[in-house]
Order: structure tokens, then sequence, then C-alpha cells
């Protein structure tokens, strides 16, 4: 198969002129970038590593890649992950370069795909940067999931006749408000835009106000309630054998730091109830991990990890999962998981991947970020939500005490994945005639 470049436009004076003041905004505070780094880098030791792609510098041996998919992080790469598992097995003669930002992300994809995807990091939106970055791969199509709007980088397709769709967009009531301080230029960049596929049609009008062609969107559903099943039994009964005792096990997954404390007081709470019960903690950044451990440690509990004690133990209470690319395996362990990222102002994770394991679902108030998945497990009575410490305490304590309520919710969660089923197809469908354009 080949890919090949579409007529290039022209920006007008106007446009010029914004895109000048951006980058040179930019350029002014690029050197803010490097001590970013290096702030990270002390939290995650990966932000240390490979910074020349930060920036466009690559080897020669990466060469080109006629498909370009951009997948901020283990979020998008997750919800990315049908797709490309798609496209890798009809097109086997598809060189596919996959860029992520954060190096959870690029673990992810390296784990789903190793050497069948070049992976790089999408450098920063300076306009020399990203002309290396396209000059360099020359990629003839260009997929953006999510919500990945760089002025700089969309601009620079469209100069080169890439052309450029955004899947599995979604755009929340906040991110649109935040946008409003470059509004003029995000407003001319996707008009370059020649999809935008949208999970919901709330997602897809708030495009259109954020400056999309109305032509261009169109609402597909989300990918990830097309992500394939998967057989976790084997996994949960060498995880039961190892732990050798049957008392309840929940899961406080992606949990953020402003959580832990709630985290922490609830299983304290369910202790007090269940002295045998389990929680399985999943921190969802790396540079937390330590930190985890020594909480709950200092909490006075007993605690064992995945790196370290592989299992948890009869004897163990807290088991932090300090480890990559497990989550959803974890959740096939628990009967109960709460979702981070919702009791603080995260916006939410992923509400879909508990669901697809079984596991009835709690989650926070805080979901902006899946407005459209939430409403819909509350409708279906597939997850409860909570806004306390105390208040997360009891929801696990009933449901603990209430098999009928967990295995009706989960039912339910399971229902709902099979009713959202399709995005892939119509996905597909909108993207094969220029994948198939010469």
């Amino acid at each position: 198969m080949r890919l090949g470049y579409a007529v290039a436009m022209r920006a007008d004076f106007t446009e010029r002129v914004l895109r000048g003041l951006y980058s040179a905004a930019l350029y002014v505070l690029a050197p803010i970038t490097v001590y970013h780094l290096i702030w990270r880098g002390f939290r995650q030791h990966a932000y240390f590593e490979r910074w020349s792609e930060r920036y466009a510098s690559y080897p020669p041996a990466k060469g080109t890649a006629p498909l370009w998919l951009h997948a901020v992080s283990v979020g998008e790469v997750n919800a990315a992950s049908p797709l490309v598992n798609r496209l890798l097995s009809e097109h086997p003669d598809l060189r596919l370069v996959v860029t992520t930002i954060t190096p959870t992300g690029s673990e992810r994809v390296r784990a789903l795909w190793g050497d069948a995807v070049v992976h790089v990091y999408l450098p920063y939106d300076l306009p020399g940067a990203v002309s290396r970055f396209l000059d360099h791969f020359r990629p003839a199509l260009a997929l953006i999931v999510e919500t990945e709007l760089w002025p700089n980088l969309l601009f620079a397709c469209r100069d080169r006749g890439i052309p450029t769709h955004i899947l599995n967009a979604r755009l929340s009531a906040r991110s649109l408000r935040g946008y409003r301080v470059l509004a003029p230029l995000i407003r001319r960049a996707l008009h370059s835009v020649r999809l935008v596929a949208a999970q919901s049609s709330e997602d897809g009008k708030r495009f259109v106000r954020l400056g999309a062609q109305p032509s261009t969107v169109v609402v597909t559903g989300n990918l990830k309630f097309d992500m394939a099943p998967v057989d976790f039994d084997g996994f949960a009964a060498e995880f039961l054998n190892a732990r050798g005792c049957d008392g309840p096990v929940w899961i406080a997954a992606s949990t953020h730091e402003d959580e832990e404390v709630a985290v922490l007081e609830a299983h304290r709470a369910l202790l007090k109830q269940h002295p045998d019960a389990l929680m399985l903690w999943a921190p969802r950044h790396p540079e937390r991990f330590r930190a985890t451990v020594l909480r709950a440690r200092t909490a006075g509990l007993r605690v064992a990890t995945r790196s370290e004690q592989h299992w948890p133990s009869a004897h163990s209470q807290v088991f932090v999962i300090d480890t990559l690319g497990e989550l959803t395996r974890f959740y096939a362990c628990a009967q109960v998981a709460f979702v981070g990222g919702s009791l603080q102002s995260i916006g939410g994770h992923n509400l879909l991947e508990p669901a697809a394991t079984g596991t009835a679902i709690l989650t926070g108030p805080h979901l902006h970020n899946f407005v459209d998945i939430a409403k819909r497990l509350r409708e279906a009575d597939a997850m409860r939500v909570v806004e306390t410490a105390s208040q997360l305490a009891s929801n696990l304590q009933d449901l603990f005490a209430d098999q009928a309520s967990r295995t009706r919710m989960s039912a339910n969660a399971r229902c709902l994945l099979d009713q959202g089923r399709g995005a892939l197809e119509r996905t597909i469908t909108l993207i094969e005639p220029a994948l198939q354009q010469a």
C-alpha cells in the first residue's frame, strides 16, 4: 500500500501573524522544557532519556513511515489499540509510526506492538522541531487520537498536504474553555482537519464551537468499547492460588496523590469488618509507586509489591502494582474497583476496563473527561459514584456484603459494552479511502 501527499494549502496574512506570535512565545519559553524534563526525571527516571526525540532529532535508521498515529499517553494508546491492531492485520506491508508524549505511553506502545511499529516521542510544537519530524518520517496521513491540538503541528501537516484526522475525538467543556486563549489560532488550525470522528454528539458540537468545520465532524462512538475480549481467568486463578485465601479484594486504580489518603482511610475502615480484605493499589504515575508503598506502611498496613513479592500472600493487606501494562489483568482479580482521578478534579480515567473484566465499579464525582460513558454507566446501574472516603468505605462494605448487587452491576456493564461496540468499524470506513489513496 502506498499513500501520497495531497495538494498543499497556503496561509493568509492573519494566520502568519498569529502563528508568528505563538511560535515566538514558544521559543521564548523553550528553556522551560528542559527544566520540565529534569523535574519530571527526578520523579520518573525515563524522562531523562531520549531528549533528542523531544526536539525531533532521530537516528537515520528510523526511516520514513506512510502512516503516523499520535496517542498522548497510556489511555490514548489503549483507545487506539483496536484500530492499530486492525491496520496491522489488514495492511501487513504498512509502515506505521506511533508517537506519544509520556514514558508510560511509550512503554505501552512497546508492550502492545513491539517492533511492528516505529515509536518515538512527538516533539514540542516548535516550528523547527515539527518540520524536522515531518521531513524525517514523511507521513502521508496523520491520525491524532482524542484531543491533542498543537497549532504548528496541524498547520505544518496542512502546508505539506498531509490529511489530518482526529479519531475518537473527545473535548470536555473544561478543555473547550481552556483553549479560549488560543481560540483564533486553534480555529484556523482546525479548519485544516479533514475529519473529526467524535466519541459523542456533545464532543462533536464542542469541536465545532472550537472551530472544526461542521461538514468534517462525524459521531462514530468510542473506540474503547471495541476492546478485544481477553480471557483473564488463568491470571486470576494464579493470583488466588498464590494468595492462599478468599478474603474480599478490591482495587484502587489510577489513583493520584491527593486521593491516596482517602483510599487508605477507606481500606482501614473495610479492614475493621473484613480483617482478611486486600487492596490492590495501582497509582496512576510510576513516580508514585514508592510513595504509596511508604504511605501504606506508615499507616501500619502489611504491604507487598508486584516487583518484589510478585504476588500478595494471605497476610498482605495492601498489594502495590508497581509495574506497567498489568492493570486490566488485576481488575480481573478484584470484586470491586475504584477508578481514580475522580475524587480530585482530574476528570476520571478509563471506566470500561473494569467493566470488561466483570468488576463492580466505584468512582468519584469528577468525571468531566468521560461524561458520556459515566452517564451511560450510571443510567444502566453499572456504576456508583462516591464523594468522600467514608462513602467509598461504606459502598465497599455494602458491595462485599451483597454479591447479587455486584453481579447485577457487572452484567449491566457488560451489556452496555456490547451495545456500545461499532466505533471501530465506523472509523475504519471513514479513513479507508485516505489509506488507499495513491
